[in-house]
């Protein structure tokens, strides 16, 4: 909980940061410029995961990684997404590339159980308002023999874990939730939001990942704690939390 607080927090951040700032470049993390996500994160290997596969990808934003997955052979991808303007622009994008038989774009899933052999997960389980509810929608989607895979970062307690709430490092846990959120909502084209979870941010930690996991009906295959390059000779299990850039892990079903 944030230590700096009251309408002198707000001001304070108006005078920081008047337009808004955000450690991202065009809402692309540093690491991802002009590179793909879905190598970055998982290494070439995944192209190989998704051959000729039914591969959804859950949370897939502006459609970047369905088209991608499809360009590498996936034999067909589902995109959910629920942000309104993101789930309009992977349409039009999927329309313009007339991927339209290879690809579909829904809100949510509708349709039946068992449909995926992979599914994909980026950047999302930061953001989910109930991450285990998530998690057991991902199971009913898959196959048999199926798996998930999972990446997402920075977690809360990263320097810029607050996401677009992170002017500064470690910015999201000087000021109080209510400092920033009140803050947030002073920008242009920015609607007002009464908590991090209503703004889209749920403060998951690595712990808290794990826990979420155990207690779902995956077990993990494969787990990493990425550490941050520049804290690398520190990380370790004690300090983990503020010094991982990204999870990573493969999820496969309990038996």
């Amino acid at each position: 909980m944030g230590i700096v607080g009251g309408v002198a927090a707000v001001r304070l951040l108006k005078t920081i940061s008047p337009a808004g700032s955000s450690w991202m470049a065009d809402g692309i993390p540093p690491a991802y410029q002009n590179r793909s996500k879905l190598e970055v994160l998982f290494g070439s290997r995944i192209w190989k995961d998704v051959e000729d596969k039914v591969v959804v990808d859950f949370g897939c934003g502006e459609a970047h990684e369905v088209i991608e997955l499809v360009e590498h052979g996936a034999r067909r991808v589902i995109g959910i997404e629920n942000y309104p303007p993101w789930l309009a622009s992977a349409n039009e994008r999927v329309r313009t590339r007339e991927l339209g038989e290879r690809c579909t774009i829904v809100d949510e899933w509708r349709g039946p159980d068992g449909v995926a052999d992979v599914v994909i997960c980026l950047d999302s389980f930061e953001h989910f308002e109930n991450p285990a509810e998530i998690l057991h929608v991902m199971r009913r989607l898959l196959k048999p023999g199926g798996f998930v895979e999972v990446a997402f970062g920075p977690p809360w307690y990263h320097p810029f874990g607050g996401h677009l709430f992170s002017v500064f490092p470690y910015a999201h846990l000087l000021f109080s939730e209510r400092a920033l959120v009140t803050w947030r909502g002073t920008l242009p084209g920015k609607e007002p939001k009464t908590s991090f979870l209503d703004a889209g941010l749920n403060k998951m930690t690595v712990r808290r990942f794990e826990q979420v996991v155990r207690n779902s009906p995956f077990r993990f295959a494969r787990f990493e704690a990425v550490p941050i390059r520049k804290l690398r000779p520190v990380a370790n299990r004690l300090s983990r939390e503020f010094t991982t850039s990204i999870v990573r892990c493969r999820l496969e079903p309990k038996p």
